[in-house]
């Protein structure tokens, strides 16, 4: 099923979506929970398309990427003059999302006093520039999402509890893509069909690939699968691609790298191990180094034609 690209019908994605449908014709805030790469924005676009707000504007805003000195002067405008620097009027993303929705993604991270500015938005509709003496009036649906624990925050005192109450009407938990297995397969072939439409020659996966996929653990969720999928297909030399042609890389740990050897068991090929072991370090060099095949050598500790070698092996078992 998809929903402004909401791929899957594993129960708890379905539940998510139907909160998502009773909730988006209220006027209320919503609040997305969910760990990195879940779809937030997705969902709060597919509120957005529900609210009856849907030709009104949609503003995205990332508060975890603004400066703080600017939070203030970005959502809420600010006044020629008003402060160095201030050289022009600026309408702040509260003033330009009038109407419509304003989605506040990783809204736990907004300092202090821009929560505080937030809370009387939410409170009594007003929002006042910075400069301004005068508030005026904003008719805005807002839905912040996090990643982030904010009743612990609240705790700490690094997030208004007032502010969480207000913001909390209707909460909306999105499930990690290790909850919900069944999926991948659906999202693997929706990112393949997606990359394929800019490819001279169609790329397919097997079974064995897609089994693979599904035994992951997915840290940074859909979007960490669909960068596994592109990378993998970009490198990939023939149409099909199998499970050692996936280029699933785990963050940079201190870890023993030999804990992750497999345990031999009856039927194991240490030759079989060894060969694919040694694909994926070459294909994981070319990654890193966009296809130079000298630098690949080099990071690897191998002559540039051991490399070339690789590479005519590869392309002709395509």
């Amino acid at each position: 099923k998809i929903q402004v690209g909401i791929i899957g019908d594993h129960p708890s994605i379905q539940r998510s979506l139907e909160m998502g449908a009773l909730l988006a014709p209220s006027q209320s805030p919503v609040l997305l929970l969910g760990e990195t790469g879940t779809g937030k924005d997705l969902f709060a676009r597919y509120i957005h398309r529900l609210s009856g707000r849907q030709r009104e504007p949609f503003i995205a805003v990332n508060c975890a990427a603004i400066p703080e000195q600017l939070v203030e002067s970005i959502l809420f405008g600010h006044r020629k003059g008003a402060f160095t620097g201030a050289v022009d009027d600026q309408k702040g993303k509260f003033a330009a999302a009038d109407k419509g929705t304003l989605f506040l993604d990783e809204v736990g991270e907004l300092p202090l006093p821009a929560q505080a500015k937030l809370l009387r938005v939410l409170q009594d509709g007003q929002i006042e520039p910075i400069g301004h003496t005068k508030a005026h009036k904003v008719d805005i649906r807002i839905v912040g999402a996090t990643n982030k624990d904010l009743r612990k925050m609240v705790r700490k005192g690094k997030f208004r509890e007032d502010l969480y109450y207000r913001l909390n009407v209707g909460e909306i938990k999105l499930p990690p893509l290790r909850e919900r297995r069944t999926d991948i397969p659906k999202l693997v072939l929706h990112v393949l069909d997606k990359i394929n439409g800019s490819l001279k020659r169609q790329k397919r996966i097997s079974s064995n690939a897609l089994s693979r996929l599904q035994s992951h653990n997915w840290p940074g969720n859909v979007r960490d699968l669909e960068n596994v999928i592109e990378r993998s297909v970009r490198l990939c030399r023939r149409d099909v691609l199998e499970a050692d042609d996936l280029l699933i890389t785990e963050p940079i740990t201190y870890a023993d790298p030999l804990d992750a050897l497999p345990e031999p068991y009856e039927g194991f090929s240490l030759d079989e191990f060894l060969g694919s072991a040694r694909k994926q370090l070459l294909l994981r060099a070319l990654d890193t180094t966009s296809g130079n095949q000298s630098q690949a050598a080099r990071l690897l500790g191998i002559t540039p034609q051991a490399v070339h070698k690789f590479l005519q092996q590869f392309k002709s078992n395509s």
